[in-house]
């Protein structure tokens, strides 16, 4: 037994009768997921404009900047399941969520450019190991349950990035528009930390009291990746497409002409319908066998990409905030329930682990790429084009994931809460 597991299952949080698993949970962990990607990854695209103009970056700066981000989400990423197996799946989650917190203060106290992408990459490694332990902790609360069921947990848990969108959204065009460009970008990362804090104080209690997920004996630690081969390729392509929209988006729609206030309504608008989708997608999801689910959420998403291209009209803009954010999490609630039920439970937290390492490099290559495509004469246009066109690829890899279908198995024998890590 590993020291640090067994300190924290004799520690007074754990003792006695644990949170009720399932909803609750979900909802509770959920604000491990906010700060992970909705304060630490996605709310850099509204302080992006601001940051350019008094930092003075290009757009391929800018978006070296986020694939920090995401070269730091890889890292993460590869060490999760070494270290969720060696520390404790719950230990794990609450210190690397409390690292993201200090990460994203420290973040105000900067304008160097190297020490900027020095604090992105510790946000993205401390937010894969928040996201990927999170993502264990839920799918264990929701071994014993319906696919449907667990669908629509795994959807609640992942929402959590689309609720700290809406409050993002709400919070930081205004700041933005009430300061000057060099004070509002740091006030912005400051009033995403206080955010972190209070998302902190939400989620350690839950996460103490959650199962740990079981544990893989010792002769089957290597989770059976080709088995999941089409959509770790899909993943990849997930990856690198859907974060130069979320990217760029805000920049774009400024240079055409948005307000602070119309921005703040489409990202409040983008928020709000990443977490209805997450119940509206559970039923087609947990139908829908092999990558077909991903494929169809893939296929939506592309559309939503699509849209400010073809039409510059505030409608088209709108349109795109609905399908855009009524899907991009959803792929992932889609792509874990896959994973969930064709591998043995003892390999959920490591194959998330792994497919979060495959998205994360796709993510690493899509900023960097849309931002320098950017710099050119067609402007943002270049960059949120390949990003559509990305996702058009996505989807058809998706389909090509076969279907295999493991019993469901009791409570008990999955997520016991003295499990050894």
């Amino acid at each position: 037994m590993n020291p640090a597991s067994g300190a924290l299952r004799r520690s007074p949080a754990t003792r006695g009768p644990r949170l009720a698993s399932g909803l609750g949970s979900a909802l509770g962990l959920a604000s491990g997921s906010a700060v992970a990607i909705g304060l630490a990854r996605f709310a850099y695209a509204l302080l992006l404009p601001s940051m350019r103009a008094d930092l003075h970056w290009s757009f391929a700066t800018a978006g070296a900047l986020n694939t920090a981000n995401a070269v730091g989400y890889l890292a993460g990423a590869l060490a999760a399941a070494t270290v969720a197996r060696r520390c404790g799946t719950r230990r794990v989650f609450v210190t690397s969520l409390g690292v993201t917190v200090l990460a994203l203060l420290a973040t105000a106290s900067t304008g160097n450019t190297v020490v900027l992408a020095t604090l992105r990459a510790v946000t993205g490694a401390s937010g894969a190991l928040t996201f990927i332990a999170g993502a264990g902790l839920v799918a264990a609360a929701a071994s014993a349950s319906s696919p449907q069921r667990a669908a629509t947990l795994l959807g609640v848990y992942f929402a959590g990035g689309g609720a700290a969108i809406v409050v993002s959204g709400v919070a930081i065009p205004h700041l933005l528009a009430a300061t000057s460009a060099a004070a509002g970008w740091r006030w912005g990362w400051v009033v995403l930390a206080g955010l972190g804090a209070v998302a902190f104080a939400v989620a350690t209690p839950v996460a103490l009291a959650s199962a740990e997920p079981p544990a893989p004996p010792v002769a089957d630690r290597r989770w059976p990746a080709r088995r999941l081969g089409a959509l770790l390729v899909s993943y990849c392509l997930f990856g690198a497409g859907y974060i130069a929209y979320m990217t760029f988006i805000i920049a774009f729609l400024k240079g055409h002409g948005a307000g602070p206030s119309w921005l703040g309504t489409f990202w409040v608008v983008l928020g709000a319908a990443s977490i209805a989708g997450a119940f509206a997608w559970a039923r087609p999801i947990a139908r829908l066998r092999g990558g077909r689910g991903c494929a169809m959420v893939l296929a939506v998403l592309a559309a939503g990409a699509l849209l400010p291209l073809v039409s510059r009209s505030p409608a088209a803009a709108m349109g795109s905030a609905l399908l855009f954010g009524g899907s991009f999490l959803s792929v992932v609630t889609a792509v874990t329930t896959v994973a969930r039920r064709s591998l043995e439970p003892h390999h959920w937290t490591a194959a998330i682990a792994g497919l979060t390492a495959a998205f994360a490099l796709g993510q690493s290559v899509g900023p960097v790429l849309a931002g320098a495509l950017s710099d050119g004469r067609a402007g943002l246009t270049a960059g949120l084009t390949l990003s559509a066109a990305v996702l058009v690829a996505a989807a058809l890899v998706a389909l090509a994931q076969g279907h295999r279908e493991l019993p469901v198995r009791p409570a008990a024998a999955t997520a016991g809460p003295t499990a050894a890590v």
